[in-house]
């Protein structure tokens, strides 16, 4: 990773609770500046609107520079959206567009689900020059269950200047010992909210299109457990794994870079199944199946058109967890001729 995307990280996020979840992975005290940007415990809200949302979005006109004028001409039914700080250009967007300014969405109308539940600001933070923010609703207490995993339940909300996302409320989980973003359940129905970047931006009825956030973020817990339950239930054979591994990176015939590609996501899922104790703990379980996909997605998959923080965030607050999980026990069940998606 870049000097610069670690500067950024170390920077631009705010990560609570390390005395139940250890430090981020991208820590360095080195690169922090004077402040700190990891707390023992809750994030204090102040905090956020100080050091990461003490700016605003501001629309400007677009201007192209006519090479047949030679003149310099307003590009009609666009506006830009800049940081009133350093200038930067978060997105274009057409008049329509509506902007979910940071503090409001993400401050000012999820401030009654911190006051009215035991739910504290976990981890928030910046991405992509600012063009992309969210904030974690978190208990103070991990939760960790009878197979040995110990996870942290949130309720995430995130949105965006650049057009990437609408303005989203999500509940997910991250796993400590790996500090991944994993699926709470595969029927995720009903459990995301969005809002686009369009019509009334008061219209916000986030109380009751998610009941509670302390309710789901219960919820969330249990489900999770049992589906670490059920998963860790099911006996995968080293025979069963590698049929696994054909079927999720099938090798192609032809030398060249997918043939490269594909047998080194091999070695790594092999190396992750035997001997990283993100996954090995999980061994010849479904559960373990799960989590060496999960892994290698988050820590080792190239990535190309973002930081590797950008995409797997990006992830957590759209449907690309739900999906992963999703087509890795529908291909692990095909393997075993069994259904493992739950019923």
């Amino acid at each position: 990773m870049s000097k610069e995307t670690l500067d950024w990280l170390n920077r631009n996020t705010l990560i609570g609770f390390t005395d139940k979840r250890g430090n981020a992975w991208h820590y360095r005290a080195s690169r922090q500046g004077d402040t700190p940007n990891h707390y023992p415990g809750a994030i204090p809200v102040d905090d956020v609107c100080r050091r990461l949302f003490d700016w605003e979005a501001v629309p400007s006109r677009v201007y192209v520079d006519n090479p047949v004028t030679g003149q310099r001409e307003a590009v009609p039914h666009k506006k830009a959206m800049l940081r009133s700080d350093t200038g930067h250009t978060l997105g274009i967007f057409c008049e329509s567009w509506q902007p979910h300014p940071y503090k409001e969405w993400l401050i000012n109308r999820v401030g009654r689900l911190l006051d009215t539940s035991d739910l504290a600001i976990g981890s928030a933070g910046l991405l992509r020059n600012g063009a992309v923010a969210w904030v974690s609703l978190e208990l103070a207490e991990t939760i960790g269950t009878k197979e040995g995993v110990d996870f942290r339940p949130n309720l995430m909300a995130a949105t965006a200047f650049n057009g990437d996302l609408s303005s989203t409320y999500k509940r997910h989980v991250t796993a400590i010992v790996c500090d991944n973003t994993m699926a709470t359940a595969l029927n995720e129905a009903g459990q995301t909210v969005k809002f686009p970047h369009r019509g009334d931006p008061d219209a916000f009825p986030v109380i009751d299109r998610l009941r509670t956030a302390l309710d789901i973020v219960y919820a969330t817990a249990d489900d999770f457990s049992q589906e670490v339950a059920r998963l860790c239930a099911v006996h995968v054979s080293d025979y069963q794994w590698n049929e696994f591994l054909k079927a999720h990176a099938p090798i192609p015939a032809e030398k060249g870079r997918a043939r490269t590609n594909a047998e080194r996501k091999q070695d790594t899922l092999r190396e992750l199944w035997s001997r990283d104790p993100r996954v090995s703990p999980w061994r010849n379980t479904a559960f373990g199946v799960a989590q060496a996909t999960n892994t290698y997605e988050h820590h080792h998959k190239t990535v190309r058109g973002a930081s590797r923080p950008e995409r797997n965030m990006l992830r957590a607050v759209s449907e690309g967890l739900h999906s992963l999980h999703t087509d890795t026990l529908t291909v692990l069940g095909n393997v075993m001729d069994r259904s493992l998606l739950p019923a």
